[in-house]
């Protein structure tokens, strides 16, 4: 997959490309990332990229001209049509299922927004979708691009080095992630559950999805409302409105 991130700020990139899974897929080969910085494509002797908002107001906007030729020079570049995502908290929130997808298409254009915006005109005619990380302010696209970005690259085959990482991890099927444990089996006062030590494979998978269907009840039940849940979830569930009843 190939992703062109449109940036002020490139080399804050680079802790996305130096470890970890990007890194990785970068390494195998099945993720290649190219930055495209909108001053190199200003045409004043100043590089300006943004401009003060008409109508007044604090902050500065970034014009449509070099964030227009800075896109075509990533389109350029991009070795099959790519959609084109601002990162914007205007957008709608990321979500797991747009990661599956857009992990998919072999070609990919983010566009990180500065100052106090992006001119209108740019989005209308260059924009396909704006997404956001959350109902939050930052400085800027750069963290929620990087974070677009890993999470697509879990989903591109022969980056994550275990599969079923990926197949059995958090959200992937509307819930959140069981609790995990690892060695001593005494440690902090607490014990691990000990159906996890007893070889019961049915009963440890029993026990996880009880779990997880516990703590999204618990932490996020918005998110059950979205499934449809078979005999044995609804078995599971019910269990879980009991222990809340007493």
């Amino acid at each position: 997959m190939w992703i062109g991130l449109i940036s002020l700020m490139p080399d804050m990139f680079t802790a996305l490309t130096g470890s970890g899974v990007v890194a990785r897929g970068i390494k195998a080969g099945k993720l290649s990332l190219e930055l495209f910085n909108p001053r190199d494509y200003a045409s004043d002797k100043h590089r300006t990229v943004d401009d003060r908002p008409f109508g007044g107001g604090a902050g500065m906007v970034l014009m449509v001209e070099p964030l227009r030729l800075a896109l075509q020079a990533a389109r350029d570049r991009a070795p099959h049509p790519a959609p084109v995502l601002m990162l914007s908290p205007q957008g709608a929130v990321f979500s797991q299922p747009q990661a599956v997808e857009y992990s998919r298409t072999p070609a990919l254009i983010l566009v990180c927004g500065r100052y106090e915006g992006v001119d209108e005109r740019f989005i209308q005619r260059y924009v396909d979708a704006e997404v956001s990380i959350g109902d939050f302010v930052v400085s800027g696209g750069e963290l929620p691009a990087m974070l677009v970005v890993d999470a697509l690259a879990r989903h591109i085959p022969g980056v994550l080095g275990n599969r079923i990482s990926n197949i059995d991890e958090s959200h992937l099927d509307g819930t959140l992630d069981y609790p995990q444990y690892t060695r001593p089996e005494h440690s902090a006062d607490l014990a691990v559950p000990p159906v996890l030590l007893s070889g019961d494979h049915r009963g440890i998978q029993e026990f996880r999805r009880r779990e997880a269907l516990q703590r999204t009840f618990q932490r996020r039940p918005e998110l059950l409302t979205r499934r449809v849940f078979n005999d044995q979830d609804r078995k599971l569930l019910l269990h879980c409105f009991e222990q809340v009843e007493h």
